[in-house]
């Protein structure tokens, strides 16, 4: 049975640290000028490897700080935490890129079946799995034009952070 408990996640919150918040600002905004084409701001990837390191360092010590105190670490918690707390601004993105799709794009056939399958495969977390597949990968130069091409990062995250912190914690 699993039972989620988010009495930690809240104290943890309850921690206001500037440093990450401003560090989390640096990410946004070279995504952002990046995005806009900025010609001063062309590492917008950057931006987005920074938050997922930030990300990386609040769930490592969200972990450690869970086994301090329960000796434990279940994976099932976690995930679920994770899914509880993911699911629903992915499947927000998912729609609206959706109603964006049909209301300004629908009617392009190749672009249409390429569409249809990136949501697909986004809708389970795979977007990743997709993309790798069937572009030229993150960097790939026409990224612009895939609409759901942002949450390749997302499944790279979700699939492998659990692995990493095992890998270089050893626990």
């Amino acid at each position: 049975m699993i039972t989620i408990s988010f009495q930690n996640d809240l104290k943890e919150q309850k921690k206001y640290r500037l440093d990450i918040e401003g560090l989390r600002a640096i990410s946004i905004i070279s995504v952002v000028f990046f995005h806009y084409h900025f010609p001063f701001f062309t590492g917008g990837f950057v931006g987005v490897d920074i938050f997922f390191v930030i990300s990386g360092y609040l769930i490592t010590s969200h972990l450690y700080s869970e086994i301090e105190k329960t000796k434990n670490l279940s994976f099932s918690n976690f995930y679920a935490r994770r899914i509880i707390r993911l699911l629903p601004a992915a499947l927000t993105v998912i729609l609206v890129t959706v109603l964006g799709w049909f209301t300004f794009l629908f009617g392009i056939p190749d672009e249409t079946k390429i569409f249809e399958q990136s949501v697909r495969y986004a809708h389970f977390g795979l977007a990743n799995i997709y993309f790798s597949k069937n572009t030229g990968g993150y960097f790939d130069q026409n990224s612009d034009e895939l609409p759901l091409h942002h949450l390749i990062k997302m499944g790279n995250f979700f699939n492998k952070k659990i692995s990493h912190f095992y890998k270089f914690t050893r626990i």
